[in-house]
């Protein structure tokens, strides 16, 4: 008869810790530590309480002396949105700090649509593995963002989940408030017949569209560590992890201009839906915006795309922001003094069509297809 070894008693096993679980307490505490300079560099007088609290304090700015900002009727704007599979493309190049420049960019730019200043911002981080190194390169890339956009990183959450996600995958997600005084608040309702439509430009592809960029790659079989000459002198994957560009700050000081009249009619972040799909959320039901696609040039990743992956030109404009990232709607006799703000304050704005009468519709059509003609740049 075989002898069979008996089992280790539990008093002989090695005591079972959270780390061999895959979650690592002391790596969390490392990055905690190390992000306190990151945060502190986006904060100004209105954040309170310590680093590494249990939630952030922000306080509203009554005080005369302490703000030069006050809001007789103030209104909070929150809003919430992530980097989409954007991030899968990051995690393969390991480049982990522009995603969080992207993750503050979807939000903020989402929240001046309304009229309102971004006050601060919170981040998510889901991980297979909190690497201390790659974590704060995250959070770097995140505080970037928040110094561009001109609000306070006041904490966050790094959630290690092994059993979630696959090793080196994450994903990266924000949320953030602002304010805006309530008789500022843009409305659709605003949006008239004869207003002029802006157009900022994109940087590329920002951070919507990646499902189909990602299938066109595969399907043409395209090298993401060739440079393609149409593209520049970067490799294509760099070309495609550009950030998203943040307009907070001009936008916020172009409204910040017109205190008393109310000049900006509505505005738009193109984002998922592209022109026709975010725009259109700007208009009330009995007007059309009318768009001239011939007014700008779109950046050279979107005809690259659109030619290796066969896609049509609707399509295109429905998925991608086609080189615009942002729309603004003005009152026709303003729009010149607009634009010239806005070259002021570093943008190269492009009056890329009008609103006409209609039932709430995006119009992307060539010049010589266009019933109406938008005035030129």
């Amino acid at each position: 008869m075989t002898d069979v070894a008996a089992a280790p008693t539990p008093a002989a096993r090695r005591p079972l810790t959270y780390k061999d679980s895959g979650v690592d307490i002391d790596a969390g505490d490392e990055v905690v530590d190390r992000i306190k300079t990151l945060l502190k560099r986006t904060h100004g007088p209105r954040v309170m309480g310590q680093h590494g609290a249990f939630a952030g304090m922000f306080r509203l700015d009554y005080n005369q002396k302490l703000f030069k900002r006050n809001y007789k009727d103030p209104v909070l704007v929150g809003c919430t949105d992530g980097v989409g599979t954007k991030v899968m493309l990051a995690a393969e190049r390991r480049i982990y700090d522009t995603v969080g420049i992207d993750c503050v960019a979807m939000n903020v730019n989402d929240l001046i649509v309304q009229g309102a200043e971004p006050l601060f911002f919170l981040d998510y981080l889901g991980l297979s593995k909190l690497d201390p190194d790659a974590t704060t390169k995250m959070i770097e890339g995140v505080a970037k963002g928040c110094e561009i956009a001109g609000c306070a990183l006041i904490g966050g959450e790094c959630a290690e989940m092994p059993d979630i996600y696959k090793p080196g995958d994450f994903d990266i997600a924000g949320f953030c408030v602002g304010v805006v005084e309530l008789s500022r608040v843009v409305d659709a309702a605003r949006v008239k017949k004869g207003d002029v439509v802006i157009g900022l430009r994109s940087s590329g592809v920002h951070s919507n569209g990646y499902s189909l960029v990602r299938r066109i790659i595969k399907d043409a079989g395209l090298d993401l560590d060739r440079v393609y000459p149409e593209l520049g002198p970067d490799p294509l994957w760099k070309v495609l992890l550009e950030p998203t560009r943040i307009y907070a700050k001009p936008i916020v000081k172009l409204l910040s201009a017109y205190k008393k009249k109310k000049v900006v009619t509505g505005m738009a972040h193109i984002t998922g839906g592209g022109l026709p799909g975010n725009l259109s959320r700007a208009l009330g039901p009995k007007v059309d915006a009318v768009l001239d696609t011939s007014a700008w040039a779109p950046n050279p990743i979107f005809p690259f795309l659109q030619q290796h992956g066969n896609v049509d030109r609707d399509e295109m404009f429905r998925v991608f922001n086609m080189g615009i990232g942002y729309t603004i709607i003005v009152r026709p006799a303003f729009s010149d003094a607009v634009c010239a703000k806005l070259a002021k304050l570093g943008e190269a704005p492009v009056v890329i069509g009008e609103i006409t009468k209609g039932t709430g519709e995006v119009r992307c059509e060539r010049a010589a297809e266009l019933a109406i003609a938008p005035r030129g740049q």
